[in-house]
């Protein structure tokens, strides 16, 4: 949580599963430690990816909801900005994907690539100056659209073999 450019409260735990249940005791946790109620934010800063899927989607499932219940803007981040911000706006962005991939910046678009094609590349802060680095770049953006996951290939999950159901109305 910051006021201005200074650190009120951060947390950041590294977890597997969980993190669904976890998310909102942990908020609640950073506003206490902060000395801040809900009421008192006036916006909420979201990364939003690429990265891990389920976990990007609660972040900003949650953010938008936050933000729709208490009225304020929430704002996405991508990695590419939290990486310029870092870094600076010249840095090659390379974010891990899996099996030895990176998600990087090319020509105005994210792109999915082999690491070892990215020498020299600037990746993702430490999970605490990255939450710094959100709140910066959400401080100074205007309110925009609400913040969407930002997926730069495909899920790996297989799409459901059967159609789904039909939902029949004989009420009429």
């Amino acid at each position: 949580m910051l006021l201005g450019d200074r650190v009120l409260a951060m947390r950041a735990e590294p977890m597997a599963r969980g993190q669904a249940e976890r998310l909102m005791p942990l908020l609640e946790e950073v506003l206490a430690e902060a000395g801040h109620v809900w009421g008192d934010l006036a916006r909420i800063g979201v990364g939003v990816g690429p990265g891990n899927f389920t976990g990007i989607r609660i972040g900003v499932s949650a953010a938008r909801g936050l933000a729709l219940a208490l009225d304020i803007p929430a704002i996405g981040v991508s990695g590419f900005e939290i990486i310029a911000e870092a870094e600076g706006p010249d840095a090659i962005p390379a974010i891990p994907a899996p099996q030895g991939q990176a998600y990087t910046w090319r020509d105005g678009a994210p792109v999915f690539c082999a690491a070892e094609d990215l020498p020299g590349a600037s990746g993702l802060p430490e999970p605490q100056e990255m939450a710094r680095h959100i709140a910066r770049v959400a401080t100074r953006t205007e309110a925009a659209p609400a913040p969407v996951p930002l997926y730069v290939k495909p899920a790996d999950a297989a799409p459901p073999r059967d159609a789904p159901p039909e939902i029949v109305d004989d009420l009429g």
